[in-house]
């Protein structure tokens, strides 16, 4: 099947020639371009276009979850008919296994998994060995961490067509291989169930359910029925049954990885005492013999991942199979945000191996976890396929890269410009942003504010609330869910002024912001050089009469280049406008309380999309929980139980959503109900 491109817009401004450049680029053999992009250009639209013109499988890659969701739901929209499929780190928590020597402390792994995304993951690998055409692939670095072996997740797919003559014992073997648990009671998810000739098989993805019909050893019907009643929806020719674990092996390969795990055992006791560790001999000895046991018994243990090499068969030191080896060799790669993510994937190989060194070095893992691990970079680059880098500000590694194939997309469908940068000096800086405070509150615009340390940011802040503007800070010692809060809150209108360090850059849509002031604009170094100067700038870029300005005691090179840039951005701009005659309108409101697009299955070939609003009147007390709730008339045990059953059910449904900043929203106020619940019945 090929790409279907769906939306009622056309390619407007700039949009055309950047796509056009993009795929002259590749269709030339380039294998990296450059999409150089401002902020609400429509970067996304311009990509889907180079998709759906190459027509190739194609891999999205973005450096967190949310941004990821984002895309995901972008993409679900420009390609409803096609294999658009999600790919992210399924735990909701994770809390990775260390040892600590220096104060002696084990922390084991600990961990919560989201089977939404599980099912969503099994679904995108599927999608992939399938040999469809038409699949894209949105996904957060955790692409490039290790999962099975790809040539053994196909091999353990069956594959059935009505008329196959198959042995019927051999076939609930095989089930079973593919990790299906067979069940007499409620059908789940990877399940299946046997009455007579008619196994009943619940896809480990998506909400089929399969009713095999046998006459003898002839598969007489492949149905698609309701797992509760029983109610048959279709009568399929044949059907593919993909593994319920993305870890799947065969009995062969753990027979040899039990083997040689032995082996490795006998290796790295015989060190430990050679060194006078008995301790050390004595922990690796227990713990592997533990885990081999589990094996052998079950088939997995916890932890199994550390024994990956051995199942995928692979020698010491070599890189763990990841989901590019399910992609063809002619896929496109698509890296968001790659001023941000292509550092991201430097980092990710160099915090494992740390570590992992220290579990090796005191007994607690053998030297084979060491390669459970990320992708080095140079693996990685080895890996990719043809590359678009996408950034507002790409960085030095992808300009190279690209060897001057950049495209420029500076025209925005809203008509907005860039805001203007000015230069102010430092004398008497305060009073001067006070006073454009002053004016930008009597029009109900919002005001950022970025400061060069913690300290400065806070003590602004300070004075502020003695002078009588209603102001927060955000900066890095802010917990996550507390800036989320804060952000909300500004666009609310429950203050004017939002004072940050870092925190104020990419991925931040805020169209009340008017006005931008950088302080300390003239201290070059990572927060004022060009990239952050221009992505600060860039959150002043959604306002109609979005301003910058910059507090310098001198123009340094940093600040030259990014004014520079911005006055090239908006006289093109401008004069587009003016040529086209498009009056600048400001983009909608928007904000991270407003659920994301995103899917919940209704069958593998054709998905429904939802949006999950978060109702914050259903939550009367949960919006400030405190103990002064408990002598309320209206709040008893009962109230709050049902409060607590509400919050638990919305969690779990934004958790389904992957609306990961309203479910932790909503687990918070559950653990506050659940903690004034406790103080009421004292």
């Amino acid at each position: 099947m090929d790409f279907k491109l769906v939306s009622e817009y056309a390619p407007t401004g700039d949009q055309p020639e950047a796509i056009a450049q993009l795929i002259d680029s590749i269709e030339g053999g380039a294998k990296h371009s450059t999409l150089l992009g401002v902020t609400g250009s429509g970067k996304t639209f311009t990509i889907a276009n180079v998709i759906n013109h190459l027509q190739r499988p194609t891999l999205v890659l973005s450096h967190n979850k949310t941004l990821a969701a984002q895309l995901y739901g972008e993409f679900k929209n420009f390609f409803p008919d096609n294999a658009v499929e999600y790919f992210v780190s399924y735990y909701d928590y994770y809390q990775p296994e260390a040892y600590l020597p220096t104060t002696d402390t084990y922390i084991e792994k600990d961990l919560a998994i989201n089977d939404e995304i599980e099912k969503m993951r099994l679904r995108t690998t599927s999608a992939l060995l399938s040999g469809r055409r038409d699949v894209i692939v949105v996904s957060s670095v955790s692409c490039l961490y290790g999962i099975g072996n790809p040539a053994d997740f196909h091999a353990t797919s069956i594959k059935i067509k009505v008329g196959d003559v198959v042995s019927y014992k051999h076939f609930l073997y095989r089930l079973v291989e593919a990790l299906y648990t067979r069940t007499e009671v409620e059908m789940t998810p990877a399940t299946f169930r046997v009455k007579g000739d008619t196994i009943d098989i619940m896809a480990a993805f998506g909400d089929n359910c399969y009713r095999i019909t046998f006459f003898d050893n002839e598969i007489e019907s492949i149905q698609i029925i309701d797992p509760a009643s029983g109610q048959r929806f279709d009568s399929l020719n044949e059907v593919t049954i993909y593994p319920a674990n993305m870890f799947v092996t065969t009995k062969e390969r753990i027979n040899t990885a039990v083997q040689q795990i032995y082996l490795d055992l006998g290796k790295r006791i015989s060190f430990f005492e050679k060194e006078g560790r008995e301790l050390e001999a004595k922990r690796i000895k227990q713990r592997v013999e533990y885990d081999l046991e589990m094996i052998k018994e079950l088939g997995y243990c916890p932890g199994i991942e550390n024994y990956s090499r051995y199942f995928d068969g692979r020698a010491e030191g070599t890189r763990p199979f990841c989901l590019l080896d399910y992609f063809p060799k002619d896929y496109l790669m698509v890296i968001d945000e790659s001023h941000v993510t292509i550092p991201q994937v430097h980092a990710m190989y160099g915090g494992d191996r740390a570590r992992k060194e220290n579990l090796v070095e005191y007994g607690f893992r053998l030297p084979a976890a060491k390669d459970n691990r990320p992708l080095r970079f140079e693996e990685f680059e080895s890996m990719m396929g043809t590359s678009i880098y996408v950034s507002a500000t790409p960085a030095d590694y992808e300009l190279t890269k690209s060897e001057g194939l950049v495209a420029e997309q500076l025209i925005r469908p809203t008509g907005l410009v860039d805001p203007p940068l000015e230069v102010r000096v430092t004398i008497n800086q305060i009073d001067n942003l006070i006073e454009e405070i002053d004016k930008r509150v009597k029009v109900d615009d919002k005001v950022l504010i970025t400061t060069i340390t913690k300290r400065m940011a806070e003590e602004l802040s300070k004075y502020f609330d003695r002078v009588g503007i209603r102001n927060r800070y955000i900066h890095s010692d802010v917990d996550t869910l507390e800036r989320v809060q804060i952000l909300e809150d500004l666009r609310a209108g429950l203050f004017d002024v939002l004072i940050g360090v870092n925190l104020l850059r990419e991925g931040l849509d805020l169209p009340e912001v008017g006005l931008v002031a950088i302080l300390d604009a003239d201290k070059e170094g990572f927060l004022r050089n060009v990239r952050s100067i221009t992505q600060i700038a860039g959150r002043a870029a959604r306002h109609s009469n979005g301003h910058v300005i910059l507090y310098a005691e001198q123009c340094t090179d940093s600040m030259r280049v990014a004014i520079e840039q911005s006055n090239r951005r908006r006289e093109k701009q401008i004069q587009y406008n003016i040529d086209n005659g498009l009056l600048p309108r400001q983009a909608q409101k928007s904000g991270t309380g407003q659920s994301l697009l995103l899917s919940q299955q209704g069958s593998e070939d054709k998905p429904n999309v939802n949006l999950y609003a978060i109702e914050e009147q259903d939550y009367p007390v949960a919006a400030d929980v405190n103990s002064s709730y408990a002598t309320s008339n209206k709040i008893d045990s009962k109230n709050l139980d049902a409060l607590i059953t509400k919050a638990r059910e919305d969690m779990e449904r934004s958790a389904k959503a992957l609306d990961f900043l309203a479910a932790a929203k909503y687990r918070d106020r559950m653990y506050e109900l659940q903690k004034l619940k406790e103080e009421v019945n004292q």
